[in-house]
């Protein structure tokens, strides 16, 4: 994806848009068919023919996103967990269980994670830092005081779009850190923060008319506020941080030293789309976005927390207590969860094009938004800018030489390939994105009719796909501020 260009599929097939596995799936499928023909041998073309048919079909028609053979498999690992028992988890401190406070106790794609302290990063302390065990990455998360996008003009999006686009350029240029990731949560206000403020600024010598309305008033706004949280994470890759990691001593406080100079750049791109200096996030801060996420209804005991003094959280207690994966739900702590990917359309879309999608229709409802950047290396960029257009014009060419009717999906494929790699020759940045969006509701409500609302935000201009059988790992994408939501691809950019 590029700012200028738009959307594109992150990877084209080689022959018929079908990848080099699908590809052998249907050549084996039919091979016994042609050479029973060849061999005059009908009786078995006409029994095998069928099973032919099937495999191909299982192989290559999507169904909601996935292919066939995709949904089977994630349907017998889904099964398999449940009957074994899996898919149900519980804290070790709920089940009574030793656990120390500094580690971590987190479920599903959350255990591939180590939270170790990092060094001092000046005014923000020891910092947090993430360690993906699986893809072997080193994070950090923030969270960031941001305006929003509801009363800016057009021309005003306009210019935060260039200050993200540029901000992916300086994170290819640096070619340091190549993953970072945005997420909004639209949590309910209990009004914590806000009663505290009128308690401390209350003024006794007034009518009692107006007393009694203000506080009339409180209640009815109340009711139906929200606050919002936005966080960035962003990571780099063990092999790019070994080498400056080992210079400067090792270990995690070197991955630390190695990472902190990407941090401290960010402040001034990020200020370019007016948010304010990122609060890099210590242990406490990562156990509070995290535990908030599983239980949006301890906002406000951490708020009280805070305001009396005492000290933050734990790790050992940042996870739910209980958690269950379903077909279609995922179940934390008294809350119902149900997540989509949002499929973006071809056409470049304007900066807060996403924030329908955050507009709570019922009060007591949580939306969270996770816009996840992978920025490609400017050489490979140019690379696959090139190989992109070399295949579309070749298809067209191709069905064009073998009188084949060309149509407009094509040609619009070959010109939406020159604008990217005129964009990407240009300077642009060349960018994997994943956006991942949810609905969180108290578990004893009609969850799919908050389903069903979420559902109608996305087809009014995206295309939804419900991350069905994968419940969970779409929530920690969409819910959780560790930077999960790309996954690695073979030949990874």
């Amino acid at each position: 994806m590029t700012a200028a260009a738009g959307f594109r599929k992150e990877r084209l097939g080689w022959v018929f848009g079908l990848s080099a596995v699908q590809l052998a799936a249907c050549t084996a499928a039919w091979v016994p068919v042609v050479g029973a023909m060849s061999a005059q041998k009908y009786r078995f073309a006409l029994v095998w023919l069928p099973v032919a048919v099937l495999i191909v079909l299982l192989a290559t028609v999507p169904i909601k996103g996935r292919v066939a053979v995709t949904w089977l498999t994630h349907w017998v690992r889904h099964t398999t967990g449940t009957a074994a028992g899996w898919s149900t988890w519980q804290s070790k401190a709920a089940a009574g269980l030793p656990v120390a406070p500094s580690d971590p106790d987190l479920p599903g794609v959350l255990t591939r994670f180590r939270l170790p302290d990092g060094p001092v990063l000046g005014e923000h302390g020891r910092v947090c830092l993430t360690h993906d065990t699986v893809d072997d990455r080193w994070g950090a998360t923030a969270r960031l005081t941001f305006s929003g996008v509801g009363l800016i003009s057009t021309a005003e999006c306009a210019s935060l779009g260039e200050a993200m686009g540029s901000l992916a350029v300086g994170l290819g240029a640096s070619r340091r850190v190549n993953r970072f990731s945005l997420y909004l949560r639209t949590v309910p206000d209990d009004g914590t923060r806000y009663t505290a403020y009128r308690q401390r600024n209350r003024i006794e010598q007034v009518p009692e008319l107006v007393a009694t309305s203000a506080e009339q008033m409180s209640r009815l706004t109340g009711a139906a506020s929200v606050l919002t949280e936005a966080f960035i994470h962003v990571s780099a890759k063990e092999s790019v941080l070994a080498a400056r990691a080992k210079a400067s001593g090792g270990g995690v406080a070197g991955r630390g030293y190695a990472l902190y100079p990407s941090l401290t750049g960010l402040t001034e791109p990020l200020s370019a789309m007016g948010v304010d200096a990122p609060q890099w996030l210590t242990s406490e801060g990562v156990a509070e976005a995290l535990r908030t996420g599983f239980c949006p209804a301890d906002a406000g005991t951490l708020a009280r927390r805070h305001l009396g003094g005492h000290g933050g959280l734990p790790l050992a207690v940042a996870g739910p207590n209980r958690a269950t994966n379903t077909e279609r739900v995922y179940y934390h702590d008294g809350y119902a969860t149900v997540s989509y990917t949002v499929m973006m359309s071809g056409l470049s879309l304007p900066f807060g094009a996403l924030a329908p999608l955050m507009t709570v229709r019922t009060a007591g409802e949580r939306r969270c938004l996770a816009v996840h950047y992978e920025v490609i290396d400017a050489h490979k960029a140019r690379t696959i800018a090139k190989r992109e257009r070399q295949h579309t014009s070749g298809m067209r060419t191709f069905k064009h030489s073998k009188g084949f009717g060309v149509a407009a999906e094509d040609t619009k494929a070959v010109q939406s390939a020159q604008r990217q790699e005129n964009a990407v020759a240009s300077g642009h940045a060349l960018l994997r994105i994943a956006v991942v969006v949810s609905t969180t509701v108290p578990a004893d409500w009609k969850v799919e009719e908050h389903a069903d609302g979420l559902h109608n935000d996305i087809v009014a201009r995206f295309v939804p796909l419900r991350q069905d059988l994968v419940q969970d790992s779409a929530f920690v994408a969409a819910c959780i501020p560790l930077g999960v939501g790309l996954h690695n691809v073979r030949g990874e950019f």
